[in-house]
């Protein structure tokens, strides 16, 4: 796992394999025999840094998270935490056999080993807000402009980050009554920590003026399936679900399908539905794999990853599905010219826009955006 500590002094470390209950997401769910020992994790409901820091306060050696879903398993244990402990990922298939083992109650002995250095270095978000427009209610779109170390990132998430600077783009032949504002955030792969940072320094006036966030995170993915997050109001901030409901009408008035994602958490967008900022976005897969039922909806083959090279070296300009990448860019310019122009109507309002918000769009031959 990225931003994993060293195990002690650098060295092998060695103790019994400990099965954790449920998903390891609260500290009741670590026995006490895990002290001394090696975790194991399934994957789920709560960041890989919460379970491998609950693993450190039970009093584990290394913790190992393994999938659960079919394929192998990398991430970030996020922002530090002196109770992290140095932890691994394993796929399923890798885990099964040592379930079982441990289900039954056999021993299973182990051993882990990683040199690692955590350490703190500066990052820059970049944001643009256009000049006109009310500033007292914004709609927010964004993307993360970093990689992680193993690749070039041109799908993940070059695609969505290079289509926002498009919209932004096209955006300077309009003029607007309420304001836009774009983001490019840094230190997602490491743990969203760009947009988390910036969405905790809003002060509660600054958060209110942020009427909805738009995430945008691997369009163009070679297998990819129209993938919309599953945002509720049930368990996100209200008028998520209607933003959701936006980009399903756009896939079905163009005779296009689509499927629901987990909202949990794992882009840009878990910062501002924590701070109670509605949000939504698109996708189109990452090492999740294609069934088959999916591969008779959007092409492509069944039961390989929708993005092969994701998070690999591979990841390169060769990497990207135009076709895709084409129609989601057009779903994202759309559905941000329907939201701001039909806000009032579609979700539940923050604060009032303007009493002329028909008319937030106007062409005109100048350019009244900034970058």
């Amino acid at each position: 796992m990225s931003l994993t500590p060293p195990t002690k002094h650098k060295e092998p470390v060695y103790g019994p394999l400990v099965l954790v209950a449920n998903d390891g997401c609260e500290t009741s769910d670590y026995p006490a025999n895990v002290t001394e020992s090696i975790a194991f994790i399934r994957r789920g409901t709560c960041p890989f840094g919460t379970k491998s820091e609950n693993a450190g306060k039970a009093g584990a050696i290394a913790a190992v998270i393994y999938n659960n879903m079919q394929g192998s398993l990398s991430g970030t244990l996020g922002q530090p935490s002196e109770y992290h402990v140095a932890t691994f990922g394993i796929s399923d298939a890798d885990a099964e056999p040592f379930v079982k083992k441990l289900q039954a109650g056999e021993t299973v002995d182990s051993s882990a080993y990683i040199d690692a250095i955590v350490e703190k270095i500066g990052t820059t978000n970049v944001i643009a807000q256009t000049k006109g427009g009310d500033p007292e209610n914004c709609v927010m779109l964004g993307g993360h402009s970093d990689s992680v170390a193993e690749g070039p990132g041109i799908n993940d998430d070059g695609s969505g980050s290079l289509t926002l600077l498009e919209i932004a783009t096209h955006l300077t032949k309009y003029t607007v009554n309420n304001c836009v504002r774009f983001a490019w955030w840094a230190g997602e792969e490491e743990g969203l920590l760009g947009s988390d940072y910036y969405v905790s320094q809003l002060s509660k006036e600054e958060n209110m003026r942020v009427r909805l966030f738009m995430d945008y995170d691997m369009l163009a993915s070679p297998n990819y399936a129209y993938q919309v997050y599953n945002a509720t109001n049930a368990v996100n901030p209200v008028g998520s679900e209607e933003l959701r409901d936006l980009y399903t009408e756009f896939y079905e008035a163009h005779g296009q399908n689509y499927t629901y994602i987990p909202f949990d958490g794992r882009s840009d967008y878990d910062g501002f539905i924590r701070n109670g900022i509605p949000g939504g976005g698109i996708a189109t897969g990452a090492e999740g794999v294609k069934t088959k039922k999916e591969a008779e909806m959007f092409g492509g083959t069944a039961g390989e990853w929708f993005d092969h090279c994701y998070h690999q070296l591979c990841d390169t300009v060769d990497n990207l599905n135009l076709k895709a990448w084409e129609l989601n860019a057009k779903v994202k310019w759309l559905l941000f010219l329907n939201v701001a122009l039909d806000i009032n109507k579609r979700l539940v309002a923050r604060r009032p826009f303007r009493s002329n918000i028909c008319r937030v769009f106007q062409r005109i031959p100048r350019t009244d955006c900034h970058h």
